[in-house]
């Protein structure tokens, strides 16, 4: 039986001998409140109080390195970004429908951080949304149904984008107009072969597809691939299923939920490690360091016809306090140069983890872009048989010793490592301390 990958780093609620009385009872309380299908993370639930930096703090005051949140990608209650939401909540808080400076200046700097191609922004209010709407819009800028996606992508909750996000797991049902097709694979393919084979890949699906009456409109990717797995490199093998999506009449969605915001240290965007220019860019949870802000950004020409005929209204995406939230955000990567530090951390941590791994048979591989690492847990490197079990004990190992990260792909083995941008070379290296020490007591 394959793993559940929704499951791979869940607490069991079925085991809570050890844990203190007012855990066990505020899990049972939630249980009762919030239904059955909400989950906690690890073996043993983290009850966390407050946040400041790369550290989260438990109700004991106990202190836990946060290797994991994209969210707060700035740090845990950044100061800047708490004063400028508290600043315009006080002040005002309206919609879309009113002239307001703080929207227009915000979209005018995300698209400076852009291709000029870029002419447009939307705004949701999470991720979820802005990849429904960038559907609607592709769908009805091409006139055609068919969607492809990676095998074990995430792209939302919605009900059209949960048909496809595979990695919700098979009781969300994939679309009828949904094809899947093979994400890279670091250890399987070789790199100079990884851009051929997803175009090939992508090829046959859409054959597929017509074979069923069914027109592509899009392709989309988180272009870091995280729920696959994590496969950065090499910058460029994107490029090649992106300009057959295009030639094939249909669009390229690059997610970047995960990968934008100078998270992978070379680039701002993922999609610009590839050498592309999306047709459609979503964002999300990075944008307003955990206040709800999300959106697209979009060829003028794609939404032409969509903005003349439909309306579109968000009540609450880019509203005066989600801008003032975002544009805090770009004000701290670029003042504090986060885009760099994430360049340069991120390397150090990719080195630091190669040398604590090097000559053990049961790790396959550390690949990683600026501040999003992963690291490959095997049977062995003869066959590279995902080890699931040997993930999940180095998870909760680290979750006993006050680090956080959790793991992914289709064999639930592989580690990911993705901390706010804020994360400095002390507390990476206490990361890689506790890591070496839960490798070694595998």
């Amino acid at each position: 039986m394959k793993p559940d990958t929704t499951m791979v780093n869940a607490f069991d609620p079925t085991r809570t001998a050890g844990l203190a009385p007012e855990d066990r009872a505020l899990i049972q309380r939630r249980g009762k409140a919030l239904g059955p299908a909400y989950r906690l993370f690890y073996e043993e639930p983290l009850h966390l109080v407050r946040g400041e930096g790369v550290w989260l703090y438990d109700a004991q005051g106990n202190a836990w390195l946060d290797a994991y949140n994209n969210v707060a990608s700035v740090g845990h209650s950044h100061p800047k970004v708490v004063e400028a939401i508290s600043r315009q909540l006080a002040t005002l808080n309206t919609h879309t429908r009113y002239l307001h400076e703080g929207v227009v200046s915000y979209a005018e700097r995300l698209l400076a951080t852009m291709p000029p191609e870029m002419g447009h922004m939307m705004f949701t209010c999470t991720g979820s949304e802005a990849n429904d709407l960038a559907l609607r819009i592709a769908r009805s800028y091409t006139g055609r149904q068919g969607v492809i996606v990676t095998r074990l992508a995430y792209h939302g909750l919605t009900e059209s984008v949960s048909e496809f996000s595979p990695s919700l797991g098979g009781f969300v049902q994939r679309g009828a107009r949904v094809r899947l097709i093979d994400a890279p694979n670091a250890l399987f393919v070789p790199p100079a072969e990884q851009g051929a084979k997803l175009a090939a890949d992508l090829a046959k699906a859409i054959a597929e597809m017509r074979a069923d009456g069914i027109e592509p409109a899009a392709f989309i990717v988180d272009t870091i691939f995280s729920s696959d797995g994590l496969y950065p490199d090499p910058a460029g093998f994107l490029k090649p299923a992106a300009d057959l999506i295009r030639a094939e009449g249909g669009l390229f969605i690059a997610d970047e939920v995960q990968p934008g915001f100078a998270r992978t240290g070379d680039r701002f965007w993922g999609f610009q490690r590839h050498g592309i220019t999306p047709d459609i860019v979503t964002m999300g949870k990075p944008m307003g360091n955990g206040f709800p802000v999300a959106g697209a950004a979009i060829r003028p020409e794609v939404v032409a016809e969509f903005g003349e005929k439909a309306r579109y209204f968000n009540t609450f995406g880019g509203n005066p306090v989600a801008s003032a939230a975002g544009m805090a955000v770009l004000d701290v990567i670029e003042t504090e140069g986060l885009q760099q530090n994430a360049r340069e951390i991120g390397a150090f941590l990719k080195q630091g983890l190669s040398e604590i791994v090097r000559g053990r048979d049961d790790i396959g591989d550390v690949r990683g872009a600026g501040l999003f690492l992963a690291m490959e847990c095997v049977e062995s490197q003869s066959t590279n048989k995902p080890n699931a079990r040997l993930a999940g004990h180095i998870v909760n190992h680290l979750r006993r010793n006050g680090v956080l990260i959790s793991a992914t792909g289709p064999g639930a083995n592989i580690l990911k490592i993705r901390p706010p941008l804020v994360l400095q070379k002390p507390e990476a290296t206490r990361f890689l301390e506790a890591i070496s020490a839960a490798v070694a007591a595998a």
